[in-house]
């Protein structure tokens, strides 16, 4: 397959799951991790000579599931090991085809956690010969929730067997979880929550309404074979992809399509059918593409890991690459903390000429609360009431009553109102000139109309 040397994370891991040990496994990603678990395995099966259910590899998404599975063909062509891949999302012919693959035998199973747990709860699958355990990108599994869905597959399991533990980060909250079922596990860590060192990485300051102009900008400099686009919800990727597709070739891929259209869009993209892909942190993981020239973050990523596996889609097993990420106003306090774990500072570049100017860019000094910045700051920009200005709502002087919050009971009937509307507009008055503007408090939240938020 064209390997000569073994990538490092191959050459300390592979020994320790030969020895048959427990393995807590920190590297980042593009060093080879999916191979440096996958052959230890598939050399025991060969010279066991057991054609039973052997290893349950658990993986956060489909598309890695798929993934995976297709390097197991790959790496056993010539042992006759067979693998199958469980995973939701397909109709009920998948499901009968998963699981009679589980209950007549396959000695790789490489399965989602969810769809697992449905086949499980049929009660004819034997797992009582499985020897190995490995979960792959586990921080990830945990940031979707599946922490307590791996732990019910754990109570499937025999004791005796090999445990494996693979991700790209490890917080605290993976290693006291990997302890419930882990038994004296060896540990290596590399590069925790760096980059490749192959990818030249570089941002704008930028506001919101600048980016799409930006993003045909740096497409358009040249034709360029592989390019992935991230952006923070399918609702943008969505917006994106239509304003995109009219220059150039490209996909959008996301939750909403339906398995067998993003199986078709991911192989068209792995053969450069499609050069452009565009989507959220669903395509951040697992996802191999070879030659990958170019990462785009469209939103700055809200976990500074994020940030790691996005560009870790490029500059693969030591090519080169580029990133770019776009960075307005109110995430320059995330874009700060992803320099902070990666340990660099990321080259600042101005926008091409033609462009207004963007934000200052203020780094260290910005926080999670500040939104006064350029187009960022409406907040600061509502119309203050002029004196006698009545508030919305209000009947002329002359009626009952005071114009305030609505009483608790009232909340119910109108959450959906002005939150400075009077609780009864037939027995409201005119305010006196020194309540003429609403207390500061009255003003709604920029986060919406909610009750009980305060804008601070």
């Amino acid at each position: 397959m064209g390997f000569d040397r073994p990538t490092p994370i191959q050459e300390m891991a592979i020994p320790v799951i030969m020895q048959g040990k427990d393995l807590i496994a920190c590297a980042q990603t593009g060093t080879g991790k999916t191979a440096a678990f996958v052959l230890p395995i598939l050399n025991k099966i060969s010279k066991s000579g057991s054609n039973k259910l052997n290893t349950l590899i658990l993986a956060p998404t489909r598309e890695l599931a798929i993934q995976i599975d297709q390097q197991i063909q790959g790496f056993s062509y010539f042992l006759g090991v067979s693998s199958v891949p469980i995973y939701g999302g397909g109709d009920g012919i998948i499901w009968e085809q998963q699981k009679k693959a589980l209950e007549t035998g396959a000695e790789i199973v490489v399965a989602t956690p969810g769809r697992l747990i449905a086949l499980l709860a049929g009660g004819k699958i034997d797992l009582s010969s499985l020897e190995h355990l490995v979960l792959d990108e586990a921080d990830r599994m945990m940031d979707m929730g599946f922490s307590d869905d791996i732990l019910k597959i754990v109570n499937y399991l025999p004791q005796d067997r090999q445990t494996v533990l693979f991700s790209a980060t490890m917080p605290p909250k993976i290693r006291q979880f990997s302890m419930k079922f882990l038994r004296n596990p060896e540990e290596i860590s590399l590069s925790i929550g760096k980059t490749a060192e192959g990818v030249t990485q570089s941002m704008y300051s930028v506001y919101d309404g600048q980016k799409e102009e930006l993003v045909r900008h740096i497409l358009s400099q040249k034709p360029y074979e592989a390019v992935i686009i991230f952006a923070s919800t399918k609702d943008k990727v969505k917006a994106l992809y239509k304003v995109l597709k009219k220059q150039f070739d490209i996909e959008a891929f996301h939750s909403d399509l339906e398995q067998v259209e993003r199986e078709k869009i991911m192989s068209n993209f792995k053969n450069k059918a499609v050069k452009i892909l565009i989507g959220t942190d669903i395509i951040s993981r697992g996802i191999d593409v070879v030659g990958i020239e170019l990462v785009i973050n469209f939103d700055t990523p809200s976990d500074p890991e994020d940030y790691v596996h996005r560009v870790g889609r490029t500059a693969r097993a030591d090519k080169e690459g580029e990133a770019i990420t776009f960075v307005n106003p109110k995430d320059q306090h995330k874009f700060v903390r992803i320099e902070n774990l990666i340990g660099m500072e990321i080259t600042r570049n101005p926008l091409p000429e033609g462009f207004e100017k963007g934000p200052e860019y203020i780094g260290g000094k910005a926080k999670s609360s500040d939104f006064s910045s350029g187009s960022a700051g409406k907040s600061k920009n509502k119309k203050k009431k002029k004196p006698g200005n009545k508030p919305a709502g209000e009947k002329p002087s002359g009626s009952k009553g005071a114009p305030g919050f609505k009483p608790r009971a009232d909340f119910k009937k109108a959450e959906n109102a002005s939150i400075q509307k009077p609780s009864n507009p037939e027995q409201s008055t005119a305010p006196k000139p020194e309540q003429s503007a609403a207390p500061k408090s009255e003003i709604p939240s920029k986060y919406g109309q909610r009750k009980n938020v305060i804008d601070s």
